[in-house]
């Protein structure tokens, strides 16, 4: 993974700090930081998942894990993936800075 610019990482510790502030261990940092994803992520948005067009309706916590997922509908059905299996639209949705603090915070984990 490339380095980010100095601006580009302050603006997503600043994120992280945000979303974790009066948080307890990684179990509720994830939380903190998925929390604003559900309410940050503009959605639903037109996306990818291994070529194919989906639309993403739902952003959710996965049932276990420190990840993120997505509820994709493709052809009338929904389908549940984790939020790394999206080919992300130009320009990405409102709130995307979310999901870049996630993985900025992810890559912190032990």
């Amino acid at each position: 993974m490339a380095k980010k610019p100095d601006k580009d990482r302050a603006r997503l510790q600043a994120l992280i700090e945000e979303a974790t502030a009066d948080c307890y261990g990684e179990g509720e940092e994830h939380a903190g930081i998925v929390n604003m994803i559900e309410e940050n992520l503009v959605h639903p948005f037109k996306a990818r998942v291994i070529g194919e067009e989906v639309e993403v309706v739902e952003v959710t916590a996965p049932k276990s894990g420190f990840g993120v997922d997505v509820v994709c509908r493709y052809k009338g059905k929904d389908y549940r993936l984790d939020i790394s299996a999206l080919e992300w639209p130009t320009p990405k949705p409102a709130g995307y800075e979310w999901v870049e603090a996630f993985e900025a915070w992810r890559a912190t984990l032990g």
